[in-house]
């Protein structure tokens, strides 16, 4: 996503100090579906009373309770429809807070986010995927990725709806150096990409070699 962002921006940008790109599950441009997300995600960080502006360091507590409900919506993105429904279905969580179970594994994973990571830096580097699009200044999307002279891994997840795989086909399309795409099929959605180790690891192996002979032919 974010790490495949940046990748084409050095590309684009940085012609010469880049020997290859790959880019996993990510844009060449955020959507407005995306964007959408997002920004309840940071309203739900900004409503938080501890937020206090973004000025909270000194305080006793910081806005953890609006990290965990943005936690809570981004994970429900990063995931599938499919396993959460196989997974939890409407299964309750069997303890005396009448929680689904879904609920305990999202409240799961939102405590654990809020305790390791700062608010201000979490809507910074979403403000920065919200902004995200590589034709800005260049005559658009499709005039950027034609001016990419490197090679171009791009990998797709067949069930990311976070990074829908129609947009990894678009960076193939329009970049004149992409290699063939690779598509991943997992069950995870976007944290495919996270849990297909050995899958993924394979192609990025063999995108760093082709970045390695890109580098010794200079």
């Amino acid at each position: 996503s974010l790490g495949g962002m940046r990748a084409l921006e050095w590309a684009i940008s940085h012609p010469t100090r880049v020997n290859a790109i790959c880019t996993i599950g990510s844009s060449a441009v955020a959507t407005g579906d995306q964007i959408g997300s997002a920004s309840i995600q940071i309203r739900a960080i900004k409503s938080d009373p501890y937020f206090n502006g973004g000025d909270y360091y000194e305080q006793d507590q910081g806005p953890t309770e609006g990290m965990g409900i943005a936690r809570r919506i981004a994970h429900l993105t990063y995931r599938t429809e499919t396993e959460m429904d196989v997974r939890f279905g409407r299964e309750l969580q069997g303890d005396d807070t009448g929680r689904y179970a879904v609920e305990s594994y999202l409240d799961h994973q939102a405590a654990k986010l809020a305790k390791r990571f700062d608010a201000n830096t979490y809507i910074a580097l979403t403000e920065a995927m919200n902004s995200h699009d590589v034709g800005r200044d260049r005559g658009g999307v499709a005039e950027a990725l034609a001016t990419i002279k490197i090679p171009v891994v791009v990998i797709s997840i067949d069930s990311d709806r976070l990074f829908w795989p129609r947009l990894q086909e678009e960076i193939v399309e329009l970049t004149p150096t992409a290699l063939p795409l690779v598509t991943i099929s997992s069950p995870f959605g976007h944290d495919g990409f996270l849990i297909e180790v050995e899958t993924v690891g394979n192609v990025l192996r063999d995108a760093l070699a082709i970045g390695v002979k890109g580098n010794s032919a200079r």
